[in-house]
């Protein structure tokens, strides 16, 4: 489309018509500096046309072809542009729909145990236990528990293990079989060569909820707090 410069006092198009600034039209004119200053809408296009109509040359009029093209090429833009925000708001309501659904389907989660990757164990004074997971196959899994000091207070020994998760249970006792006072545990396992593993804490699923979108469904489990739903390496 043509762009119209407001501070001549004349101009002529590529299609041959022009229109005067001091013109009768000038009422027309300055219609349009709102228009000018801002995104153009669909009544902007309009009342820009309209301007053109009005201030084009008698002796030289607007050339029907071009005049049909830009009709076409506005109708076509309007047109993708509703499309545009048809499928947006499409998009949100899929999307919607489908988080209030995976909520709803989680809900036969609750009561069940479950095992979430975690690197600590809530020991309230009865038994508690997880899982490693052993990403080849082990001649030896040891399993190292240590306190809010980090002083090491048991040493589960797993012992051979095939790729997977291999589940553990704690007493609550240390390596001496004394009872240790609740409170919070760290966990670390590795394998015989000293490689890393991950752990896992088992817990039983109290709620769940919709933590937004870079979250997602998260279950809520005893000892462990608020876990994505995706997190789940097993359902007991």
């Amino acid at each position: 489309m043509t762009t119209i410069n407001t501070n001549a006092t004349s101009s002529t198009n590529s299609a041959g018509y022009g229109y005067s600034g001091t013109s009768s039209t000038g009422s027309g004119t300055s219609s349009l500096s709102g228009a000018l200053g801002s995104s153009m809408s669909q009544a902007d296009f309009l009342q820009l046309l309209t301007a053109q109509l009005q201030a084009q040359d008698p002796t030289n009029p607007m050339d029907n072809t071009q005049f049909v093209s830009q009709l076409a090429q506005f109708s076509q833009l309007a047109s993708t542009q509703d499309l545009d925000t048809t499928v947006n708001n499409l998009s949100s309501q899929v999307t919607s729909a489908m988080q209030t659904s995976q909520v709803l389907g989680s809900v036969g989660l609750v009561g069940r145990n479950v095992l979430v990757p975690s690197d600590s164990l809530s020991y309230a004074g009865s038994a508690t236990g997880g899982a490693v997971g052993v990403t080849s196959a082990s001649s030896d899994v040891q399993l190292v528990i240590k306190d809010g000091s980090g002083k090491e207070v048991r040493t589960i020994d797993l012992g051979a293990q095939q790729p997977g998760l291999a589940n553990f249970s704690w007493d609550g006792t240390d390596d001496n079989g004394n009872p240790v006072p609740a409170g919070t545990y760290s966990i670390t396992a590795a394998d015989q060569g000293g490689n890393a593993l991950s752990t896992y804490a088992s817990g039983v699923v109290s709620g769940v909820g919709y933590g937004g979108s870079s979250v997602g469904t998260y279950v809520q489990v005893n000892g462990v707090g608020g876990v994505p739903l995706s997190s789940i390496a097993q359902i007991n």
